[in-house]
Parts: structure tokens; sequence; C-alpha cells
């Protein structure tokens, strides 16, 4: 196992960060206003500048930098991919509007797309010119996702979409949405389901923002009513989606995760900050837990250069399995060290004024465990496929 970067890879490392600065710090920085905004629980945050970044990045080839040169990636190695997401995290780099491109739709696209959908899709993402969003979940389709119920339709040359989806991050600024929908409701569950890509400027798209407790809503609901997009635009075989669509989750724990770390880095630094600056720090019972959870990341940090290191053959080993659970753990903590480092001022939110950073971390870190599977998922994703342990009993249906 190897946890040390080479010096080419530390070159390339110097290359990034120097770059991220001459764009972001000074008063001079053309972005400098957009630092540290944008992420998770914030991303209502300076839309119109947050899509000149995400041009700028494009333009200056520092997105997708893992796709191959021929789609507009710099075909970074695994370590070079890491490297990038850390110091894009140390710069507080302003919250990724294409992420769910470049890191979820472009690599699928590369693995499962004919060529004439790549040259379609893949340049406008790596531009920075095309946002994409992520129609799967549904009221009754969640952890079992199987189970969706939307449905497309072939009419003529086009796929006619009825349905709703639900918890659509960036949906109602994205161009594109790629929708798990049911094109053979008579085959079983996991049978019959298409992957396709569905324009989202067009009347039969219905999109009502979600309000959460942070008081912003960048989850949607998302209203098909007979929405419709070109019979091309479907992505693998008819009927053959739920493999891609598993692909796509998978691509989901890539190098960006392995890098979030740096981003949980500066969290603990804010709320190191604020227990100096008002003398909470003194007390041991805080002090110990800042302590636990320095020791925490750099636990988290060494498991994902470990995955690193055991993904260098390009399997996805078990070891892997364990970072969602406890990264999401950790997590969801931190955000309550932070309201007990605050006191009494965690509770006051002045009428008319935003949250702060730290409790904007409390709220959104609650859905941590819940999100991109829970907890209870992710233990069982553990016992069943990692340590090989029998599955959880099933109730048959109809007699529950």
């Amino acid at each position: 196992m190897n946890l040390h970067f080479t010096e080419q890879e530390e070159a390339f490392r110097r290359e990034v960060r120097a770059w991220l600065a001459t764009q972001l710090e000074g008063e001079l920085a053309e972005f400098a206003a957009l630092r540290g905004r944008g992420g998770p629980g914030d991303e209502h945050a300076s839309l119109e500048g947050r899509l000149v970044w995400e041009r700028t990045l494009g333009a200056a080839g520092w997105t997708c930098v893992g796709w191959p040169k021929e789609y507009g990636g710099r075909g970074a190695s695994l370590n070079e991919q890491v490297i990038y997401h850390e110091e894009y995290a140390r710069a507080r780099a302003p919250g990724r509007l294409g992420h769910i491109g470049e890191t979820l739709l472009g690599p699928t696209l590369i693995a499962f797309g004919t060529e004439a959908q790549r040259k379609r899709f893949l340049m406008p993402i790596a531009r920075g010119e095309e946002l994409w969003s992520q129609g799967y979940s549904e009221p009754n389709a969640g952890s079992d996702l199987a189970n969706v119920q939307t449905r497309a339709e072939l009419v003529g040359d086009e796929w006619v979409v009825t349905g709703q989806k639900t918890w659509t991050s960036l949906a109602h600024c994205a161009d594109w949405c790629f929708v798990i929908c049911r094109t053979d409701p008579s085959a079983p569950k996991h049978k019959g389901l298409s992957y396709l890509l569905v324009p989202m400027k067009q009347s039969g798209i219905e999109i009502r923002p979600i309000e959460q407790m942070t008081g912003n809503s960048e989850f949607n609901e998302v209203f098909f009513e007979g929405a419709r997009t070109h019979k091309d635009n479907v992505l693998g075989p008819v009927n053959g989606g739920w493999k891609v669509a598993m692909a796509t989750l998978a691509f989901e724990r890539g190098a960006s995760t392995l890098g979030q770390q740096l981003f949980f880095e500066n969290e603990l630094k804010e709320i190191i900050d604020a227990a100096n600056a008002n003398g909470s720090s003194r007390n041991p019972i805080i002090r110990q837990r800042i302590a636990d959870a320095w020791i925490g990341l750099k636990v988290m940090r060494m498991n994902a250069l470990r995955t690193l290191s055991l993904m260098q053959g390009g399997e996805l080993r078990r070891e892997a399995m364990i970072a969602k659970l406890y990264w999401a753990t950790w997590h969801r903590n931190l955000g309550k060290l932070a309201m007990d480092v605050l006191g009494q001022d965690a509770e006051i939110v002045a009428p008319g004024y935003e949250l702060t950073p730290l409790q904007r971390l409390f709220l959104f870190s609650r859905a941590d465990t819940i999100y991109a599977g829970s907890n209870e998922i992710q233990r069982n994703i553990i016992g069943e496929r990692a340590l090989g342990l029998p599955p959880e009993p099933r109730i048959p249906e109809g007699k529950a």
C-alpha cells in the first residue's frame, strides 16, 4: 500500500494550486468573492457568478480532468484526480454547478454511450455550457430504486415521459436530466427500465422547489407531463437501463469523494476558530470532542489513501464500502459539535439574515446519513457484499 504521491504528481498539485490562487486570491482575483460559497447547504449562493466560473474552468481545462482528452478532459490519472479535488477544496473554490454532469453522467456516457451521444453531450459538459440533473428518486422509489413508476412511451421518433421525480438537485437550473423510466410495464421490477436523456427546458416539465430547513431549496420535485425527448436519447439498451443506472451510482463513489475531507478540514478549522474566539476551547469536553473530530478526519484521509492505493488495478475493493457510512456519521457529529461550540448563538437567526456557515453545516449534515444510501442501507451493503453475511430476510409481497 503506497500512501505517497510521486514528484510528478506533486508537480501537478503545484500547477493546480497556482491556477486556483490566480483566480481566487487577492483583491484583483476575478472570483475572490465566490470563495467558500455554493457548497452543501449553500447551493443557492451566487448562481450567475458560479455559472461564469464553470465556463472559466472549462476554458482553462480544469473540468472533467479524468476524462479522455478526446472528450474534453486531461486524461489525468486517479492520483491526479484526487490531487485536483484536494486542491480545489483547500482553495475554498466555489461549489460546482456542473458536478452531476461531470462526475455522474459523463463517465456513464463514456462507458455506455454511442459515439454520436458522446460527441453531442460530453464537450458541452466539459466546457461548462450545459448543466445536468439526476432523475432517480420518486416518492415510492428511494432506497428501492427498482420501484420507479415514471413511464416513457415511444411515439413516433420521440419518447413521451410521464411521472414524478423528487429530491432532484439543481433541476431549477439544469439544461438536461438523466431519467430512469419504466418502458416495459409488464416486465419484472429490475427489467423494463430505460435510461433516458431528457431536455429540461420544455412545456411538459414542471419544477417545484422543496424548501429545506436551511431555508433554501436546491432540491426539487419534477413533474413530467408528456415531456419529450428524441428516440436516440437512450443511454444503453432500451429496457436495459438498470445496469446503466447502477454504473452511474458506482461512479458517484469516484475520486471527488476521496478529496472531500479537505472540505471537511475547512469546516473543522472554522469550528476551532469559533471555539478560540468565544472561549469554549477552554472547556475540557469541547477540547476532547475537537480532538476526536481531528483524529476522525485523519482516519478518513488514511482510509481514502488506502482505497486509492488498492484501486490502482481498477477494481473497487471492499475497503471502499465503509467510506460513506464513516464520513456521513462523522460529518453529522461535526455539525453537532459546531452548535455546541457556538452555544446560545447557534439558536439565533435574525429576521432577514442568512444562516451562518456553521448553522448551515449543522442543518445540512442531518441529511448526510440519508442521501446517497442511508446508513441502514450502507450497513446491509457492508454485511452482505463485503463480509459475506446472509442477505436480510425479505417479506414476500402481499404478506406484510
